[in-house]
């Protein structure tokens, strides 16, 4: 494949708005990739567009259709489905990646690929109890015709597509591609200052309550960055950590850079963008128990279930420099698995196999 021309769907809510970029500048330093990356939600803001026009290649469409889990009805994710297939066709897309599996019912020509960076069913099963809401439960429907009408399915962590299986009924696992980063500069030391977690503070999954408790009980400040309140009205109230609001990246870098202990307590997370880019600038990490972060940081993090586990991790590593130090390193050389190249690198590899289906069965 010398080029590629890639219709990529993406918000610019999270993460999957960081991983779009990273994988489009990836793909342009591996084959000279054309990536029309079409924006649902809400608009970028000026420091993620000021990011976006300095990937090569990079064609950006702000489409104004709805998130799908903003979306008020099937009939609507439908509607914008058949927008993104008639996009796709308009850039003459050989290759389109979703998002979202919702999105995946519409009518491409293009081979689709659809990569489950979350979904409202397994985020559910793992944040609440009960059956699933009737405003979940359409969702989770069209989610379910969408995985089987794509071409893939892929999710960033092993653990995550085992959940998507056995959540959707699937015959076969998705394929696990784990998410890249680019590594932001390395840290200026390792004073321990401080606990620190960053990402959408309101989303329930990242159990921002758990880290806010643990800072009531800890010698150590704590301090949050990211939205409060998200696009769904959901809000979250932090008592005893410090609120930093939103971070643009260079903030964020430089924060990093500090090398705090950076603390996730997650209840969902399908791999942890967060995690990673702390990792890279040589945190210390205290992570929840859950099974993907198990999978991606066993040996290079420490375990903490609940507010006091976490106060006391962090108490620990503020105490004990040698330890923090070691533990950070760990952290820093597990991160150098996680690339955006060897992410671009899999994924052509998918693409590669998928266009070639395409072509013998034309043949």
């Amino acid at each position: 494949m010398s080029r590629l021309r890639l219709f990529l769907t993406t918000d610019a809510v999270g993460g999957v708005w960081t991983y779009s970029l990273d994988l489009a500048a990836a793909l342009a330093a591996e084959v000279d990739a054309v990536v029309i990356l079409a924006v649902l939600g809400p608009a970028p803001n000026a420091d993620q567009l000021t990011r976006a026009a300095a990937v090569p290649g990079l064609q950006l469409i702000h489409t104004g259709l709805p998130l799908d889990w903003t979306a008020t009805s099937s009939e609507e994710l439908r509607a914008s489905a058949e927008t993104l297939a008639d996009l796709a066709d308009q850039a003459d897309a050989e290759v389109v990646q979703l998002h979202s599996p919702a999105l995946a019912v519409g009518t491409y020509r293009a081979p689709v690929v659809t990569v489950v960076h979350s979904c409202v069913a397994t985020w559910w099963s793992a944040v609440k109890t009960g059956p699933l809401p009737d405003d979940f439960a359409w969702r989770m429907a069209i989610a379910r015709e969408g995985l089987r009408r794509s071409e893939l399915v892929v999710t960033p962590s092993r653990a995550f597509a085992e959940t998507v299986q056995q959540a959707y009924g699937l015959k076969h696992p998705p394929a696990a591609v784990h998410n890249g980063r680019f590594h932001p500069a390395a840290g200026a030391s390792s004073s321990g200052s401080f606990a620190f977690t960053a990402g959408r503070l309101w989303d329930e999954g990242k159990n921002v309550a758990a880290f806010d408790a643990a800072a009531a009980l800890s010698a150590v400040p704590f301090k949050a960055a990211g939205p409060v309140q998200g696009p769904n009205g959901a809000r979250v109230d932090v008592r005893s950590a410090e609120l930093l609001g939103f971070l643009a990246e260079e903030d964020l870098t430089a924060t990093l850079a500090q090398q705090p202990i950076f603390v996730s307590a997650a209840k969902y997370e399908p791999f942890g963008l967060s995690v990673l880019e702390a990792a890279q600038a040589g945190c210390a990490l205290v992570l929840s128990p859950i099974p993907t972060f198990r999978e991606l940081w066993s040996g290079a993090a420490l375990f903490a279930d609940g507010a006091e586990e976490i106060a006391a991790a962090v108490d620990r590593l503020a105490a004990d420099p040698s330890e923090r130090a070691a533990l950070g390193a760990a952290a820093k050389a597990r991160s150098e698995r996680f690339t955006p190249a060897a992410m671009a690198t899999t994924m052509l590899g998918h693409y590669r196999a998928l266009l070639g289906s395409e072509r013998r069965a034309a043949a």
